[in-house]
């Protein structure tokens, strides 16, 4: 597929490194050169320097016969302003665009065909957002996933030392299940991080990441069964009165006690004004003595989610240390991700990972609805929906153990109609299932795609 991409930026240049290993046709936007040149330098792709949003760049970006477009600048109106030109002096067939002030993400009018022209909008601070309210709503899990428009959800546990899931067997604790009457599946298992596509003599050990799935009625019944009950939360701290930490503040104030840390001035006004029941204070979430004022030690969780990595990282770890139950830090740099996720800090979360899989569904072949990025990256949960007959489609009318699925490739669920069936090998895929498949190596996503494509013929 011949994409352009606009902004070289941590998103935009994340999504390219996905995009360019899959074989795609990529050209990468930027105003600033050196940031093309050290991308470049790195991955088989074109770069054009100059202001994405004027159609003499766009078009030397080879806007003329380009399939899509995505807008992912720092800049709203930029990437509204190009997917404008793209649709008017290109007919560009698909617009996407990173769209972070509320203001725009309101007025759902603006971005009709016959105004601004944008066929998909992300907006990374609410996915980020949504992310954190899952964490917070399933305390204890790395990960929470939905699939089917939320008839399915998959929940990513850590078994802890002495815990009540190590040295079970899988067997084992569908045994100690049985009583609960609820459907679910391990899908994969990483221990010391390379996949396990599970079977029943499987045991579990202390640090496992674990990946559940269920139906989303059943997941909280599950959770509580399958791990030493956490006291419920009840107090959060916000470091950050940004568009994220006033957000997800809004989110939650009505079920939880929020006190929210906001060192400038301006922001911490707006955020006071803004939010109904909420602790809004002038003050740096690094300093001791403030955290040690506002009772940081009861805290049941703090989210440290300033724009600047290393405050949240410090301020987290120093979170940890006077007291919190739980930290999450929001961190852009890739690097700093696995440098601090599973020591101090609980929960790194990466903005740019919630983004690519939301832009991933909307790149994939076949029709692939959902993609979850895991493992930073490493591998994917996608969500496809089988179509065809039996003659046109290599999944439809087949056994799940008979479809020719890659290495390291499970599936883990399929949701027909309102019911979410755990995946047996003798299950039958019937057409229009929402097949819930785990990649545990990015290179086979496009054999999977391939599964779930129709045969030309078929009409």
């Amino acid at each position: 597929m011949k994409i352009i991409i606009l902004g070289a930026g941590q998103v935009g240049s994340s999504v390219a490194a996905n995009l360019v290993n899959e074989d795609n046709d990529i050209t990468l936007v930027d105003i600033n050169p050196s940031a093309l040149q050290s991308i470049s330098e790195r991955f088989d792709l074109r770069t054009i320097t100059g202001v994405a949003s004027h159609p003499s760049v766009l078009e030397k970006a080879g806007a003329r016969d380009a399939e899509m477009i995505l807008a992912v600048t720092n800049c709203d109106e930029v990437n509204m302003i190009a997917c404008q030109v793209a649709y008017t002096l290109f007919h560009t067939p698909t617009k996407i665009a990173r769209i972070r002030e509320i203001e725009y993400l309101k007025n759902h009018p603006l971005f009709a065909q016959e105004a601004l022209p944008v066929d998909v909008l992300i907006s990374p601070d609410r996915l980020v957002t949504e992310q954190i309210q899952q964490l917070i709503k399933h305390p204890g899990a790395l990960q929470v996933l939905d699939f089917a428009d939320g008839k399915a959800q998959m929940v990513v546990i850590r078994a802890s030392y002495s815990g009540v899931l190590e040295g079970l067997s899988l067997r084992e604790l569908k045994e100690k299940l049985k009583n609960i009457n609820i459907e679910y599946k391990i899908a994969i298992i990483y221990s010391k991080g390379k996949p396990i596509i599970p079977n029943a003599d499987t045991v579990i050990k202390a640090d496992d990441e674990i990946f559940f799935i269920s139906s989303q009625k059943s997941m909280d019944n599950l959770l509580q069964h399958i791990r030493i009950k956490d006291k419920p939360l009840k107090n959060i701290m916000i470091s950050g009165g940004g568009n994220i930490g006033s957000r997800l503040a809004e989110s939650l104030e009505k079920e939880y006690k929020i006190k929210l840390l906001e060192l400038d001035p301006k922001k911490a006004s707006r955020a006071a004004e803004k939010l109904k029941n909420t602790i809004v204070l002038h003050g740096d979430a690094t300093d001791e003595e403030l955290l040690n004022e506002e009772n940081i030690d009861r805290s049941d969780v703090f989210c440290a989610l300033t724009n600047h990595d290393e405050v949240n990282i410090i301020s987290s770890m120093l979170a940890k240390r006077l007291g919190a139950r739980k930290v999450m830090a929001l961190i852009n740099r890739a690097a700093y991700v696995d440098l601090v996720q599973s020591n101090t800090i609980d929960i790194a979360i990466s903005p740019q990972q919630a983004t690519i899989g939301s832009l991933l569904a909307h790149v994939r072949k076949g029709d692939v609805v959902v993609v979850h990025s895991l493992r930073r990256g490493a591998a994917e949960a996608i969500e496809a929906i089988a179509h065809g007959n039996e003659s046109s489609s290599k999944v439809v009318g087949k056994k799940i153990q008979d479809i020719g699925l890659p290495q390291g490739t499970t599936i883990a669920a399929i949701v027909r109609g309102n019911d979410v069936l755990m995946a047996k090998k003798k299950m039958i895929i019937e057409t229009n299932d929402h097949v819930i498949l785990i990649v545990s190596d990015k290179k086979h996503v496009k054999k999977v795609e391939s599964l779930f494509q129709v045969d030309i013929t078929f009409l």
